[in-house]
C-alpha cells in the first residue's frame, strides 16, 4: 500500500549474505534469512496474501546465539499489541524451540531486508498485517534454521541427518544416544547452506502454535525495564517542544522569545515549518519556554470552521450526487416499487488517537556522518527518507533504533513522518551539536491533528412485502484520508478512497441492487488512520441499518442477517457462535436490559459481538460483550482474547463521550478531563471466542473496535425501542423506559 514512498535498494548481494553468516558464525551465532520479494501491493490487507511464490529476498532474522538463546528480529513496531510474542511464536514452532529460549529485537531499518510484504517494500507496521505478511516468511526461517542446526550436528556426530530429532531446543539421536543444545551448535550451522524450501511442519503437529504462551514482553513492562521512546537519555542531550498554530493552516506571523530565552534551563529557540520550538535542558524547562513565547498567528488561509457548520456542510453535500464507489443494477428503482422504505443518517465526529505514550523522538548527529534515531517507530521507511530530505543526506545515513511504544493506534504512521520531521528540523536548525529529544504533551497530541475523519452516512433502502431487501442506496462524506498524499496513486481510484468506504462499499451483504456514493470534503483539518480506519464508522452505519431493516421486517436481528450472508460462510460463523455463546435465544426482554448484535469484516478477519446493554433516561450500563472471531490460525489464543478485550476499552469511549470539536476552527478538547478514556468501572465483562481455523492467520488489532458501537447502539433499541444512530451516542435523548 506504501510502494510510492518506499525508498528503493537493491537486495544485498551474495557476498554481502555471505558476510552476514560467516560474521555470525565467528561470533558464535547463526543468523538466518529468509528471503522473499512482493508480488504485489494491494491496497489494503483484505485476507492474507499468497506470498509462497514470491522470489527470494532477505527479510526475517533469526539468531541463536552460544547461550542458547534464540532471538527473532521483530520488523515491527510492537506498541502494546503483542506481535513480538505472536511473531517469536511462529518461529519457535517450526524451529522446535523450547519457549524459555525465546528472545526478541526490534530490526534496524532497512526495507531491502525488512520490509512489510503486505505494502511493497518498504518497513511499517499497519493494517492488522504483522503475523498475516510473516505467517510464511517466518515460518520458512524457523524451518530452515532448524534443518541447519540439525545438518551441523549430524557432520559433528557422523549420523544422517534423518535421524536426528528436534524436541524443546534439544538436538537428539536416539541409536547413538547423543543429544546437544541449539548453542552447541550455533556457529557450525551459520557455515551451512540455507536450504531454500525447507519442510514446514502441518497444523497437525503444531506444539505452540494455539497455545497459550507467557507474553514475551510482560516481564520487562512489569519491572520497569523495557525502554520507551520517551525513556531513552542521550550524552548532552537537550529536550524541545514546540508551539503550534491554534488553527490548522495558520502561519506564523511573528515571534518575540526574550522572555522564553530569559528562564532558567531554556538554551534555544528556534523557528521550524510547523511552528516555534524551544530548546532546553530538560522537559519543565522547555514547557516553560513555550508558556512565554509572544506569538502572533496569520490566520488568513486557516480552517475556521466550527463543528456544527461542519456537519451542516456534510448534509448539504449529501443531497447532490456524489462520486460512484460501488454499483448493482438499479438501486433508485428498487427502492421505488418496494413494500416498505426506510432512511437513517449517521454522523461521526473527528477522534484523536490518544495513545498513552504521547508522541516522541530522540535524533542526534552521530561521529561519523550520519544520525540516529530513537523512537517507536512505525513508517521506518518512510521516517528514514523525511529525516533524510531534511537533513540534507541519504536514507543509509539515517539510522533508526526502533523501541516499545505506548500506544499509536495509527498516530505513529504518517506519510509526512510529521513528528520525526519536526525532530530533525529541530536539530538542524540547531547545528546539531546535540541530541534533541522532542515531547509533545498531552495537550499537543489531543489539539495536533492527525484525528480520525469525521463523516456522515445516509442511507434508504427498501424492503418487499416478505421483508426482504429490494434495494440500498447509501452516501458517505467525508475527507480523504489519501488524497493529497503520495499514496494516492495507488489507492484512489477514480476518485474515491478505498479507506473512505471500505466496509460499506465491499459489504458481503447480498444486496440485489445498491448504489453506494462518496463525497470527499476539503477542510483544513488534518486526519490520519484511526484504528480500524473507514470500518470505525462504516460499520456502525451497516450494522444498526441492518437491524432496524430486520426489525420493520418483524425478523430475528440474527437470522435476518445468516439469510444475507449466506455467501459468506466465514461471517456468518461468527455471527452464529457469538449468538449461541450470548444465549441469544433465550435472551429476556426485561424492561431497560437488551441485548444487540453486529457483524464485520475487516483486514480479512471476522468479528461478531453481542452487548448486554442496560438503558434507561440518559444512562447506559454495557453489562457484557460476547465475541466471537474468526483470524485464520489463532497462533496466540490469549494475545487475540487481549486484543479483542482491549478493542473494547479502547472503542468504548469513542462510543459513550469522545468527539474533537472545534469552534471558530480551534481545537475544545485539550486533554483526558474532556477527552476521557474508558474508565475501569466502565468496562463490561468481555468473552471472547475464537472460531476454530487452518486458514493462514490474519490480523486482529484493528477488527474488534468496529463492531462495538453497533451491538451497543442495538441493544439500547432492545432495551428501550429508542434508535441511537450517530456516535458518539446520544444518551441524554433516551426517554424513561
Amino acid at each position: 500500500m506504501l510502494n510510492a514512498l518506499a525508498t528503493r535498494r537493491p537486495a544485498p548481494s551474495a557476498s554481502r549474505r555471505a558476510f552476514l553468516r560467516g560474521s555470525a558464525a565467528a561470533g558464535g551465532a547463526l543468523v538466518i534469512g529468509v528471503r522473499l520479494e512482493l508480488s504485489g501491493s494491494p491496497a489494503r490487507a483484505a485476507g492474507a496474501p499468497d506470498f509462497s511464490k514470491v522470489p527470494a529476498q532477505p527479510n526475517a532474522f533469526v539468531r541463536v546465539a552460544a547461550d542458547d538463546s534464540v532471538t527473532v528480529v521483530i520488523k515491527h513496531l510492537d506498541m502494546g499489541q503483542g506481535n513480538t510474542t505472536g511473531l517469536a511464536t511462529i518461529v519457535a514452532e517450526e524451529l522446535d524451540a523450547d519457549w524459555g529460549q525465546m528472545r526478541t529485537a526490534f530490526a534496524p531499518a532497512d526495507a531491502a531486508l525488512y520490509n512489510n510484504l503486505a505494502f511493497g517494500p518498504i518497513q511499517g507496521t499497519g493494517g492488522s498485517t504483522a503475523v498475516a505478511n510473516s505467517w510464511i516468511q517466518l515460518r520458512k526461517a524457523g524451518a530452515a534454521a532448524r534443518a541447519m542446526l540439525v545438518a551441523a550436528a549430524a557432520a559433528e556426530w557422523r549420523v544422517p541427518a534423518g535421524e536426528i530429532t528436534v524436541e524443546k531446543g534439544v538436538l537428539r539421536h536416539a541409536r547413538t544416544g547423543k543429544e546437544g543444545r541449539f548453542g552447541a551448535f550455533a556457529a557450525a550451522a551459520a557455515t551451512q547452506a540455507v536450504p531454500e524450501n525447507p519442510t514446514l511442519k502441518q497444523p497437525a503437529d503444531f506444539r505452540l502454535i494455539g497455545t497459550r504462551l507467557p507474553r514475551l514482553d510482560s516481564g520487562i513492562k512489569t519491572d520497569g525495564s523495557a525502554v520507551y521512546a520517551l525513556d531513552v537519555r542521550r550524552p548532552n542531550q537537550l529536550t524541545a517542544v514546540v508551539a503550534r498554530a491554534p488553527r490548522f493552516g495558520a502561519r506564523l506571523a511573528s515571534v518575540d522569545d526574550k522572555a522564553a530565552r530569559a528562564l532558567p534551563g531554556v538554551v534555544d529557540v528556534v523557528t521550524i515549518g510547523s511552528g516555534v520550538a524551544v530548546v532546553a535542558k530538560d522537559t519543565w524547562s522547555a514547557m516553560k519556554g513555550r508558556e512565554a513565547l509572544r506569538l502572533t498567528w496569520d490566520d488568513a488561509g486557516a480552517e475556521r470552521q466550527s463543528s456544527d457548520q461542519q456537519v451542516a456542510a456534510y448534509k448539504a453535500m449529501a443531497d447532490r450526487p456524489g462520486l460512484v464507489a460501488a454499483k448493482r443494477g438499479d438501486a433508485a428503482g428498487a427502492i421505488k416499487g418496494a413494500a416498505k422504505v426506510l432512511e437513517a443518517e449517521f454522523a461521526f465526529p473527528y477522534l484523536a488517537h490518544a495513545p498513552m505514550e504521547p508522541l516522541n523522538a530522540t535524533i542526534e548527529r552521530a561521529a561519523d556522518g550520519g544520525y540516529d534515531i530513537y523512537a517507536g517507530s512505525q513508517f521506518q521507511t518512510i521516517e528514514q527518507a523525511v529525516a533524510a530530505g531534511i537533513l540534507g543526506t541519504t536514507t543509509d545515513k539515517v539510522r533508526i533504533t526502533t523501541l516499545w511504544a505506548g500506544g499509536s493506534f495509527g498516530r505513529r504512521a504518517t506519510a509526512s513522518a510529521d513528528y520525526i520531521a519536526e525532530a530533525a528540523a529541530i536539530l538542524r536548525a540547531t547545528g546539531g551539536t546535540r541530541p534533541i529529544h522532542l515531547v509533545w504533551t498531552r495537550e499537543d497530541d489531543i489539539t495536533g491533528g492527525y484525528y480520525r475523519p469525521a463523516a456522515y452516512h445516509r442511507i434508504r433502502a427498501g424492503l418487499d412485502a416478505k421483508g426482504a431487501i429490494t434495494g440500498w442506496e447509501h452516501t458517505i462524506v467525508g475527507k480523504s484520508i489519501i488524497i493529497g498524499t503520495p499514496l494516492e496513486a495507488m489507492i484512489v481510484k477514480d476518485g474515491v478512497d478505498a479507506t473512505t468506504v471500505e466496509g460499506a462499499a465491499d459489504t458481503p451483504y447480498a444486496l440485489p441492487a445498491y448504489r453506494f456514493e462518496v463525497h470527499n470534503a476539503r477542510e483544513g483539518v488534518p486526519v490520519l488512520w484511526w484504528r480500524s480506519v473507514g470500518h470505525s464508522h462504516t460499520a456502525q452505519a451497516m450494522e444498526v441499518f441492518v437491524d432496524e431493516l430486520a426489525h420493520a421486517a418483524g425478523q430475528d436481528p440474527v437470522a435476518y442477517r445468516l439469510g444475507l450472508l449466506q455467501q459468506a460462510p466465514r461471517l456468518s460463523a461468527a455471527l452464529a457462535l457469538a449468538a449461541e455463546k450470548a444465549g441469544w435465544r433465550g435472551r429476556a426482554a426485561a424492561p431497560g436490559r437488551g441485548l444487540g448484535v453486529a457483524a464485520h469484516e475487516s483486514f480479512g478477519s471476522y468479528v461478531a459481538m453481542v452487548a448486554d446493554v442496560s438503558a434507561e433516561a440518559g444512562k447506559v450500563k454495557v453489562n457484557r460483550i460476547v465475541a466471537a472471531v474468526d483470524v485464520g490460525v489463532a497462533v496466540n489464543p490469549d494475545v487475540i482474547r487481549a486484543q479483542v478485550e482491549g478493542a473494547v476499552g479502547f472503542a468504548l469511549s469513542a462510543v459513550l463521550r469522545n468527539r474533537i470539536t472545534f469552534k471558530d476552527g480551534e481545537v475544545q478538547e485539550k486533554n483526558f478531563d474532556a477527552y476521557e478514556p474508558t474508565r475501569m468501572s466502565e468496562m463490561p465483562k468481555v468473552e471472547v471466542h475464537i472460531v476454530p481455523s487452518t486458514a493462514a492467520p490474519t490480523g486482529i488489532g484493528e477488527p474488534g473496535v468496529p463492531v462495538l458501537a453497533p451491538a451497543i447502539a442495538n441493544a439500547i433499541f432492545a432495551a428501550t425501542g429508542q434508535r441511537l444512530r450517530s456516535l458518539p451516542l446520544d444518551l441524554g435523548a433516551l426517554r424513561g423506559v
